[in-house]
């Protein structure tokens, strides 16, 4: 299935921890400029299962939006054929960084020191230069800043991301905005100041780029075919 498909060739780039991608909308909802929905981080584990056995494949590290507190998040954990579970396009997204970047990523894992990064006030169209707000796509961004800075200060984190990444601007009418803020929590920008602008998976994978962290990023599709991003 996709979600092997997607394991497989992760582990055929040498693919320790890269980051991933997902459409769990339909493509003619989303706003111009945004391809994917949801992003987190994959690591090459050892996972449990429930009889107790090991076996060694990916973890996905998420930040979740709460189904029934849309306004709050959680971190889970889960694998590629949950993570595709709902997709609504069968195409992934992946970015995977360099060697030295993987190793801080699984190193910042393995030491739990990623669930100090959360942030569970959450809105879809989070600023990622304040820690006002978090979507999944900026604490992966957050985990990213961590792993390089070696660094769990929030405040750094920020004025790095200020600094140096250029995140998408939102193109939804003010009015959309402002009623999709009276009708769910998810949807809120009172941490914005002018212009709405959030991280998304394409700007990671273009940041990334750009400082020469990224050794392979593509959009995968179920008949094989991959697109550079």
């Amino acid at each position: 299935d996709f979600a092997k498909q997607v394991e497989r060739y992760a582990a055929e780039h040498q693919a320790h921890a890269f980051i991933i991608g997902r459409v769990g909308r339909p493509q003619k909802e989303l706003p111009k400029g945004i391809h994917f929905t949801h992003t987190a981080l994959a690591v090459y584990s050892a996972i449990t299962l429930d009889d107790g056995s090991t076996e060694y494949g990916y973890a996905i590290h998420n930040l979740y939006q709460r189904a029934d507190d849309p306004g709050r998040s959680d971190i889970i954990v889960d694998y590629p054929v949950d993570f595709f579970w709902g997709a609504q396009t069968l195409k992934a997204g992946i970015v995977i960084p360099t060697p030295a970047v993987q190793e801080r990523l699984i190193a910042l894992i393995s030491e739990q020191k990623h669930l100090g990064l959360h942030n569970p006030r959450y809105s879809v169209v989070a600023n990622p230069f304040n820690s006002e707000r978090q979507n999944c796509t900026e604490f992966t961004l957050d985990m990213l800043q961590a792993a390089m800075y070696q660094t769990e200060d929030k405040k750094r984190i920020k004025a790095n991301n200020a600094a140096y990444f250029k995140p998408q601007r939102v193109h939804i009418s003010p009015l959309k905005l402002a009623v999709g803020s009276m009708v769910t929590d998810g949807v809120t920008t009172s941490d914005h100041k002018g212009r709405v602008r959030t991280a998304t998976f394409t700007t990671i994978g273009h940041y990334l780029a750009q400082f020469n962290l990224s050794q392979h990023a593509v959009v995968l599709y179920a008949n094989g075919r991959t697109q550079a991003i």
